[in-house]
């Protein structure tokens, strides 16, 4: 029967064997099936991550931080040597011994928050702390019998008990009633050498870490080791319990987790590794934390750690904690850092660029990625790092890279700040370096376009030139670009964009057309073009320019854009339109991009991207190119001055699903003094009293951009918007009942549901209570009944001594009134007739009679008031003095009654071009002045270009077929030299003599 029985066992356990394999085998076929759905939908890799510092130069008391809470309305909290610290995103707030409510030690042990949303506190003299979620302090000292010790953990059972690890003391739990109950350690286990991690079970089991193996308090109350067939007896061993219930058990370099009393090997880590911190986040991942060599990650990228040359804080990790954004908060010996994941990625030097000031990018045909510089060309390898390339100027460094092309052949072209333009093969090696010698003109390469015929096309300092095989030659078609050219684009038809800038010009076959951009919003330089469908769209300096059928349109800043320049707009496959600029990475859609240039909507909605969300720097590089482009993969990558940066626009919906933040009051005063404004109870205020309420939103992404608004129930009607204000001050509330509602809102985002409430009552003054009021109206009604009847009786003996008063008076007064309206309507009238005659008098004095313009006089009148209100207010002060060219002649030839018909159109013309704050003015003759307030100098001679245009399309002046007229102008803006206002129009008339000189019809600037 025990052979029997033996072989039965045997046969059971080898069936357990092969089910257990069976299902580890399905295990890993599920994990591998599984991973690339992870790594899709999970975390980015850890070199994504941004990381933000704080050590004690950023406000923390103390840089080692030994653990990590975030209580249910947002705070977090840190445990340090020097108080226990509450972070809002923007204030680090310390309670210690010297603050009111104040602990008992600034040593602060361990933190845990409880199911109420309270948080526990201990210290490194046995006491224990707990603050409500009312915000009630209530503390548990140390007690005769308990460790004055350290207390390195707490966690709280099913049944909430508050289990306390003491510093090798052995272990305690804590109870509201019954206070602390204290268990010493035996003394044939290693709790004199208990290490900071302690755990409980589902089953209400406690795990202690020490540096000697695991140590186990089961159900019994019994201490003792873990089992020994779990081979954790010896060496640094302990326990960790994940968000899921999973018991982890670290012991050395390897990794187990506790199934049916079992430990069961779940990742063994290479090297010799310390490991002190465990977290798993919200994708399942696993987080570690070490002695001495940093943070680790285990997810479905691998092991991962973090990329070299970060200045983070050393020394061992303690904590880690994942706050209800995602972010990863680890507290290391020698300060605090957050791992936060962002939309975009960063490429810089650490990953092999050459250099951070990058300035263009380009995807081959083989998917290789290629980055410019100011420090080289580069190329991106498989493993994701860059490798620089082996080109050299003839100094032998490395050039500065500009722009690149790739043409048919698959050759590379390379232009460059001052060393011409580079071609290399395919695999990098260098074909030629066209400079000077082959008639390349020297100076920058900012932009190069293949056309369809694999002719090259390069903007240089000095226009564009073409290369053709390795003849390099300059166009010689008339009206093309001769200065700075800055981009370059062949459309569907084969024509060449030109961006100088100046405006635009388009080669078309044997002819150039010329685009000016700065009647329609003054746009001057051109960055990039992108051609969508029919329509080529245009990326300036004053926003977004739309080419289509021969019209322009514009979607600037009037139009919603938040920046003038931007660089280069590059469409994805999902819908978006991505924008480069100076302040960051714009996003919108081509649908609203062209309603707004249609006019079929007022404003263009865009959110706008920077170093917050991942971005190496927010300044995007342009004025070379491609300075962004998509990829084949549907990526999206920005130069900027910090290093490539790269988003993928299917990641897009997870960061625009972020929460908004929770608001929460921080405190309140009354009078500057503070008041216990948490708890159930509602809070009374004396009346005549200054309220002053501070809130936060409590999110750590963008917490310095939050915005708030805020509604003060029995008093606002509705929500007032606080912008980034965070308190809000009341003075003299009425008496009675208020509830203040405070909403957050990231940027752009929706307000969050989670509002901060307070309510509170104003006590009214004793003479404000009902039954003060009532008696006091009692005696005021008597008084004024009294009052009433003295007034009256006075009232009849005075009104029979005014009747025979008036009686005597009124024959009087009739005789005087006939005789003054007689006198008043003669006053009238002559009033009248003066008044008439020096508005007419004025209006000679200050007025031409021919042109009803101002003259001379209202002229120089208005230059004395409008200089000296320029000098002091540092306004810009334009003035512009014109003459009508030969003049002379039309009099002469047409009579002078001819010439004063012109000058009363040219006035006319002249009034019709000005704004309501200009001044025109006929000075004398033909000569006229036009007073540009609050103007300039580029704008000013834009008018003067737009006057121009307008004297050119006047037809017949005066009636007289043919009659041509046209004007000379002096234009001047108001410096520091100009100490009086006849030294500005001296200037602005020198200016006209060169205009003259110069040939007439047209402005000279002085």
């Amino acid at each position: 029967m025990g052979g029997q029985g033996a072989g039965r066992r045997r046969a059971g356990r080898h069936v357990e064997r092969i089910g257990r394999l069976l299902r580890l085998g399905m295990l890993w076929l599920l994990l591998a099936m599984a991973a690339p759905l992870a790594a899709q939908s999970g975390a980015p890799p850890l070199r994504d991550y941004a990381i933000d510092v704080w050590t004690s130069r950023n406000g923390l008391p103390h840089n080692s931080l030994r653990d990590i809470a975030q209580t249910p309305e947002g705070h977090l909290w840190f445990a340090t040597w020097e108080g226990l610290v509450r972070y809002n995103g923007l204030d680090f707030t310390v309670f210690d011994r010297s603050t009111r409510p104040g602990l008992r030690d600034n040593g602060i042990g361990a933190l845990l928050v409880d199911a109420q949303g309270g948080l526990w506190i201990s210290d490194s003299r046995g006491n224990v702390s707990h603050r409500g979620s009312d915000g009630q302090w209530r503390v548990w000292e140390h007690q005769p019998d308990t460790p004055q010790v350290l207390i390195q953990s707490m966690q709280m059972d099913s049944q909430g008990r508050l289990w306390l690890l003491y510093e090798g003391k052995g272990i305690a739990y804590l109870t509201p009633d019954k206070g602390i109950v204290y268990q010493p350690p035996p003394p044939d286990l290693p709790l004199a050498m208990s290490f900071t991690k302690m755990a409980v079970d589902a089953q209400d089991r406690v795990w202690i870490g020490t540096l000697d193996g695991l140590v186990l308090r089961d159900n019994d109350g019994v201490l003792q080791r873990a089992p020994a067939a779990w081979g954790v007896d010896k060496g640094l061993s302990w326990p960790y319990r994940a968000p899921d219930g999973a018991l982890w058990i670290v012991a050395g370099e390897r990794l187990y987790r506790v199934e049916d009393d079992r430990l069961v090997l779940a990742h063994r880590l290479p090297g010799q590794l310390h490991l002190t911190a465990m977290l798993q986040d919200r994708h399942g991942d696993l987080w570690l934390g070490t002695e001495n060599q940093g943070l680790l990650r285990i997810s479905a990228h691998g092991l991962e750690r973090l990329p070299a040359g970060l200045n983070l804080p050393g020394g061992r990790v303690v904590s880690l904690r994942e706050d209800a954004e995602g972010s990863i908060w680890v507290g290391a010996n020698g300060g605090l850092y957050r791992l936060r994941e962002t939309l975009f990625s960063s490429y810089t030097e650490r990953d092999g660029l050459s250099g951070d000031y990058v300035r263009t990018v380009l995807e081959d045909r083989d998917r290789r990625l290629w980055v410019g510089s100011a420090s080289g060309l580069d190329l991106q390898t498989a493993d994701g790092r860059f490798r620089a390339m082996p080109l050299h100027n003839r100094g032998g460094k490395a050039p500065s890279v500009l722009s690149l092309a790739q043409d048919a052949g698959g050759d590379l072209w390379v232009g460059t700040f001052g060393d011409g333009i580079y071609r290399l093969h395919a695999d990098g090696r260098l074909r030629h370096n066209y400079a000077a010698a082959d008639g390349l003109p020297g100076g920058n390469i900012r932009a190069i376009s293949i056309a369809p015929d694999g002719v090259v096309w390069a903007g240089t300092q000095k226009g564009v030139v073409r290369i053709e095989g390795d003849q390099v030659s300059v166009p010689t078609v008339p009206g093309m670009p001769g200065g700075l050219t800055t981009a370059l684009e062949h459309d569907h038809q084969g024509n060449l964009w030109i961006g100088t800038i100046e405006g635009i010009r388009v080669l078309r076959g044997d002819r150039v057309q010329s685009i000016d951009l700065a009647p329609l919003g003054g746009g001057r330089s051109v960055f990039g073009f992108h051609q969508i469908g029919d329509a080529m769209w245009i990326s300036s300096d004053r926003g977004l320019y739309r080419w289509q059928g021969g019209r322009l349109a514009r979607v600037g800043l009037e139009q919603g854009m938040p920046v003038d320049a931007v660089f280069q707009l590059v469409p994805d496959r999902l819908g978006n339109v991505w924008i480069s600029s100076n302040r960051g990475v714009l996003r919108t859609d081509m649908a609203t991009l062209n309603a707004v240039a249609d006019g079929r909507a007022p404003r263009v909605t865009v959110e706008r991207y920077n170093e917050i969300d991942g971005m190496a720097n927010a300044q995007a590089n342009g004025s070379s190119g491609p300075s962004a482009i998509l990829r084949q993969d549907g990526t999206f990558w920005v130069v900027t001055a910090g290093g490539l940066s790269t988003v993928d626009p299917q990641r897009l919906q997870r960061f625009r699903e972020r929460p908004a933040p929770p608001a929460a009051i921080e405190n309140v005063q009354v009078d500057g003094a503070p008041v216990h404004w948490e708890g159930p109870e509602r809070n009374l205020i004396p009346g005549g009293r200054r309220l002053a309420v501070s809130y936060v939103g409590l999110s750590y992404l963008m917490s310095d951009r939050i915005r708030y608004r805020t509604r003060l129930e029995g008093l606002d009607n509705g929500w007032v918007e606080r912008g980034p204000q965070r308190s809000v001050e009341f003075v003299g509330l009425p008496p009675g009942d208020y509830t203040l509602h405070v909403a957050a809102s990231h940027p752009g985002g929706s307000w969050g549901h989670q509002e901060a409430v307070w309510s509170f009552t104003v006590e009214p003054f004793w003479w404000q209570r009902h039954s003060v009021q009532a008696l006091i109206g009692l005696v005021l009604l008597a008084a004024l009944v009294a009052l009433y009847r003295f007034l009256l009786k006075q009232y009849k003996a005075s009104n029979l001594r005014l009747a025979r008063r008036v009686d005597e008076a009124t024959f009087d007064l009739q005789a005087q009134t006939v005789h003054l309206q007689a006198l008043n309507q003669e006053k009238t009238e002559l009033a009248e007739r003066l008044a008439r005659q020096a508005e007419a008098f004025e209006r000679q004095a200050r007025e031409d009679a021919l042109t009803r313009l101002a003259n001379r006089r209202g002229f120089d009148e208005a230059l004395a008031r409008d200089f000296a209100r320029a000098q002091r207010s540092g306004h810009p002060l334009c003035l512009v003095v014109l003459d009508i060219d030969h003049f002379k002649d039309v009099n002469d030839q047409h009579s002078h009654s001819i010439g004063d018909a012109v000058l009363v159109e040219v006035a006319q013309v002249i009034a019709a071009a000005s704004r309501d704050s200009d001044l025109p003015a006929r000075t004398g003759g033909e000569e006229f002045a036009l007073l540009l307030n609050d103007t300039r100098l580029e704008e000013a001679a834009q008018l003067c270009a737009r006057l121009r245009g307008l004297f050119h399309d006047h037809p017949d002046w005066a009636g007289i077929p043919g009659l041509r007229v046209t004007f000379s102008a002096g234009l001047v803006e108001l410096d520091g030299d100009d100490r009086t206002p006849a030294l500005l129009y001296q200037r602005a008339d020198r200016a006209l003599y060169r205009a003259k000189s110069d040939g007439r019809d047209r402005t000279s600037i002085g």
